[in-house]
């Protein structure tokens, strides 16, 4: 829906209009921040905070891959048809 859209576009912290690339950074960036291998040695409230910010941040890239009906493998852009 696009609530969910808005919402998935809110999370990546990027604007509607950002355009595939900015899409993939913000998401790689947020990825890569909230890892669950880089809170390993946090306590275990912290462990799960990164978890479902990390699930978050996925669920909101997928929101938006598939709105805008793209895929990508590795950093090739792969449109789908």
């Amino acid at each position: 829906t696009d609530n969910s859209c808005a919402a998935a576009y809110r999370i990546l912290g990027v604007p509607q209009s950002a355009s595939i690339d900015e899409i993939k950074a913000a998401y790689r960036k947020l990825a890569i921040k909230f890892h669950p291998d880089k809170y390993a040695t946090q306590s275990p409230q912290v462990q799960k905070d990164a978890e479902q910010k990390f699930k978050e941040v996925n669920q909101a890239y997928d929101i938006i891959k598939k709105a805008r009906n793209f895929s990508w493998n590795k950093t090739i852009f792969v449109p789908e048809s």
